[in-house]
C-alpha cells in the first residue's frame, strides 16, 4: 500500500495497482442507493475507527477519505486514500470482525451508507457486486497483513505462548505485527510505556492502549471480533441438529450444505477456519478455477457462504470428548462446556508431522515452519530457504516461497518427484529458476544460535553429507489425524484415521446396529449418526475437492440417518424433501 501524496495542496488518491481498490459503476451505485442513505461528511470526520465493529458499508460519492493504521499512535501511517466511486472497509466487515484501520474524511463531500447486515445479504444475492467486493476485501486483508497493521504481539521468540499467539493470528489471517522481545529495538520502549515486566509477556497491544497479558486464543479472538465461544451453556440448554468438528474444506462444506438444508448447524475448530488448505498459496487443480485460487481466498469464500445460510462457526473451540446419550451425542469442549447434537460430522483433518532432527525443537516457530503463508514468507526476506517434502503441499510451498526468497532448496527423500506430486506442479517446480530439487536427500542437522543459518543434509543412497545455507525450513512430510480424543469412543485404523462404511461395519458392535436394522452407511463410523469426512477419514483421497465432496455427502447421509430414526422433516418450503447436494433453490 502506498502512502498518500500531496498534489496542489490536496491528498492524492491511491492508485489501484492490486485490484484492491476498484471503483463502482454508476449502475451499481444506483442499485446500492435503494438500500442505504446519503449523508454529508465534514473534513476530519472519523467514519469508522480501528478496533470497533463495522456498522455500515460506506461508498464515497464525493470528497476523499484517508485510511490510517495506528491513528494517533507512534506508528501512524497512511494505508490508502479513496475518492468518488470507491467503497471503504475490508474483510472484517463481511465476517463480523473489528476494523483493523481508521477512516478519516480529508475532503468534505457525501457518502452512501448501507447497514452492514443489509450489505452482507446483498453480497450473497448479487454475484457480480458480491464478487467485486469480496475480491477487493481479500486483497485489502492481505495488503494489511503485509503492512504489519492491526494488533502487536510483544513476546520472546523463545516463548511457547508467543509462538501460540503468532500461529493463531497467522492461521486466522489476522493483520498483526510481532515485536520480538529478544531482538527488536522497539520492545524495550513498549515495556516501559505500558509498565510490563518481561515475565508478563507475551502481551497483545491494540489501539495504543488496549493490552492483554498472555491471553488465551479465545480471549484474543474475542478482542478481534472472531466468533469465539463465550463460556458455553450446558448440554440441557444447547441442542443442534448437527455439530461439525473441524472447519477445513470438509467441515465448511458440511456447514454450508447442512445450514442450506435447514438443519441447525454448528461448526467448531480448535485453531482456525480452513485447515491445511488455507495455508496453500495456490490451488490450481480445483474444479471451476482454471487460473487457480489461493487457499485463503477459497476458505474465506466458504466462510461467507456458511454465514449466508445461517451456519454458526466458533473459533477457537476445541472438542475433548464425544459421548452417546439417548440416541444423540454430547460434545464436550476443553473449557468444560457441552452441547447436544442429533448427528456429528467429524472433519478435524490432520496436522503435519514434525521433522525429527536434533536441535530443531528450539527453532520451531522461529525459522522452522509447518505452513507457508504470507506471514512466514514475509519473515524470509531475500534469504535462501529449504522445503522438505515431495507431495503437492511441498511443491506449492516451494513455488510460493520462490517469489520471496533468493532461492529454494526442495529436499525430497525419494528418487522421483512424480511419485507423490501432481504432474502440473512437477513441471512448474522443475522449470523454476529459483528452485533446486535435491532427490534422495534428508535433513540430518540444523545450525544457528538464535535462528536457522544452515542445514546438514545427507544423500540417503551415497551417505554423503554437505551443508546448505538456509534462513528458514518448511516441513511437509505427511500428516497424522487429529483423533486422540476419539480413542476408545469409535474405531480407528492403525494410524489413527477414522474407520467408516464397510470397514466400520466389520468391527462395529453388532447389537447396536441390529436394533437399527442396517449397517453403517458410506461415511458413517461405528457410532450411528456420527460421520467422518475429509482427511481424518481412513482411506480418503487427500485432495481439497474430495474433502468438500465428502462434507456435502455427509450431510446427505445425516438426512438418511434422521429419516430412519423418524425425526426428519421430509417436506421443505417448496413441498419437497431436500435433495442430495442441497435445496433446489441453491443449485
Amino acid at each position: 500500500m502506498s502512502t498518500a501524496e500531496q498534489k496542489n495542496g490536496a491528498v492524492r488518491e491511491t492508485p489501484d495497482r492490486y485490484g484492491a481498490f476498484p471503483r463502482l459503476t454508476p449502475e451499481q451505485l444506483e442499485d446500492l442507493s435503494a438500500h442505504g442513505e446519503r449523508r454529508r461528511t465534514a473534513e476530519g470526520e472519523v467514519l469508522y475507527r480501528e478496533g470497533e465493529p463495522f456498522r455500515e458499508f460506506l461508498v464515497i460519492l464525493s470528497g476523499t477519505v484517508e485510511i490510517l493504521s495506528d491513528q494517533g499512535g507512534p506508528d501512524e501511517r497512511t494505508v490508502a486514500v479513496h475518492g468518488p466511486g470507491r467503497f471503504l472497509g475490508e474483510l472484517g466487515l463481511l465476517e463480523g470482525q473489528a476494523a483493523f484501520n481508521t477512516a478519516v474524511v480529508r475532503e468534505a463531500g457525501e457518502i452512501l451508507a448501507v447497514p452492514v447486515e443489509r450489505q452482507r445479504a446483498l453480497v450473497g444475492s448479487d454475484p457480480v457486486l458480491g464478487d467485486l467486493i469480496l475480491r477487493a476485501y481479500l486483497g485489502r486483508r492481505y495488503l494489511l497483513i503485509g503492512l504489519g497493521a492491526g494488533f502487536r504481539i510483544l513476546g520472546s521468540c523463545y516463548s511457547r505462548d508467543t509462538l501460540r499467539l503468532r500461529e493463531f493470528a497467522a492461521r486466522n489471517r489476522l493483520p498483526h505485527r510481532w515485536v520480538d522481545l529478544e531482538r527488536d529495538k522497539e520492545a524495550e520502549a513498549l515495556l516501559r510505556r505500558f509498565a510490563i515486566r518481561p515475565d508478563e509477556t507475551p502481551v497483545v497491544l491494540w489501539q495504543g492502549e488496549r493490552l492483554l497479558r498472555n491471553p488465551s486464543n479465545a480471549e484474543l479472538a474475542r478482542l478481534i471480533g472472531l466468533p469465539a465461544p463465550a463460556p458455553a451453556p450446558s448440554a440441557e440448554n444447547e441442542r443442534c441438529d448437527v455439530i461439525v468438528v473441524g472447519a477445513g474444506p470438509a467441515g465448511l462444506a458440511a456447514a454450508v450444505y447442512g445450514a442450506s438444508d435447514g438443519l441447525t448447524t454448528v461448526t467448531v475448530d480448535a485453531v482456525a477456519t480452513g485447515g491445511q488448505a488455507a495455508t496453500s498459496s495456490r490451488i490450481e487443480n480445483y474444479l471451476g478455477f482454471p487460473s487457480g485460487i489461493s487457499g485463503g481466498e477459497l476458505i474465506e469464500r466458504a466462510v461467507l457462504q456458511a454465514h449466508k445460510f445461517g451456519a454458526r462457526l466458533m473459533v477457537p473451540a476445541e472438542v475433548s470428548a464425544l459421548t452417546p446419550q439417548d440416541d444423540e451425542y454430547i460434545v464436550t469442549f476443553t473449557d468444560g462446556s457441552r452441547a447436544r447434537a442429533g448427528a456429528v460430522v467429524l472433519a478435524s483433518g490432520v496436522r503435519y508431522r514434525r521433522l525429527e532432527v536434533p536441535g530443531i525443537d528450539r527453532l520451531e516457530g522461529i525459522s522452522v515452519y509447518y505452513a507457508a503463508t504470507v506471514h512466514e514468507a514475509g519473515l524470509c526476506r531475500a534469504d535462501p530457504v529449504a522445503v522438505v517434502g515431495g507431495g503437492n503441499s511441498a511443491g506449492q510451498a516451494a513455488l510460493f516461497l520462490a517469489q520471496h526468497a533468493s532461492g529454494v532448496h526442495l529436499l525430497v527423500r525419494g528418487g522421483d518427484l512424480n511419485a507423490d506430486m501432481s504432474r502440473y506442479l512437477v513441471d512448474q517446480v522443475e522449470q523454476h529458476p529459483k528452485i533446486e530439487v535435491l532427490l534422495h536427500t534428508e535433513v540430518r542437522g540444523v545450525a544457528g544460535e538464535e535462528q536457522l543459518e544452515s542445514l546438514t543434509v545427507e544423500d540417503n543412497t551415497s551417505k554423503e553429507r554437505r551443508e546448505l545455507q538456509a534462513a528458514a525450513l518448511f516441513v511437509f512430510i505427511g500428516a497424522r489425524p487429529r483423533t486422540e480424543w476419539l480413542k476408545g469412543v469409535l474405531a480407528l485404523d492403525e494410524r489413527g484415521f477414522v474407520l467408516t462404511g464397510a470397514d466400520a461395519g466389520a468391527v462395529a458392535d453388532t447389537n447396536r446396529w441390529a436394533s437399527l436394522g442396517r449397517d453403517p452407511m458410506l461415511l458413517e463410523t461405528t457410532l450411528p449418526g456420527v460421520f467422518a469426512a475429509g482427511d481424518v477419514r481412513s482411506g480418503s483421497v487427500k485432495r481439497v475437492a474430495s474433502a468438500t465432496g465428502e462434507g456435502a455427502m455427509a450431510i446427505r447421509l445425516v438426512h438418511e440417518h434422521r429419516e430412519r430414526k423418524g425425526n426428519l422433516v421430509t417436506v421443505g418450503p417448496e413441498g419437497r424433501r431436500p435433495e442430495a447436494g442441497g435445496p433446489v433453490s441453491s443449485r
